[in-house]
């Protein structure tokens, strides 16, 4: 439960953050411009992933099958996020971010799913 729960505290303020500067970070706008996204689908990933870390921290204290959705939500957007990357060409350096966060996500998913049945 404790790696759990450290691992549910990285993603979340690491994707809080990350989806703020989706609105506000200047550096993030060219990031989504060399990923060839436009300003609305900068502004739909910064959503999902403030509202994924919400969902994930709120999950883990309050309702595992939140905390499951918001996991394999993240999960999700960030092997679109890798295929992205793998579509513009980057290098495995530039990728490893994205594909990372999938597989922790989904391990992440595992784990509330796990806690899930366990009831």
């Amino acid at each position: 439960m404790m790696v759990l729960q450290i691992l549910v505290l990285f993603i979340s303020v690491s994707f809080f953050f990350y989806g703020l500067g989706c609105f506000y970070s200047p550096t993030m706008y060219k990031e989504f411009e060399r990923f060839g996204l436009s300003k609305g689908q900068r502004k739909i990933t910064g959503f999902f992933q403030v509202l994924g870390a919400c969902g994930l921290s709120y999950g883990f204290y309050f309702n595992p099958i939140l905390g499951f959705s918001a996991a394999l939500g993240l999960s999700v957007l960030m092997s679109l996020g890798f295929g992205v990357r793998l579509k513009i060409k980057d290098s495995f350096v530039q990728s490893f971010p994205s594909l990372f966060f999938a597989l922790l996500n989904l391990f992440v998913s595992y784990q509330f799913y796990a806690l899930l049945i366990s009831v």
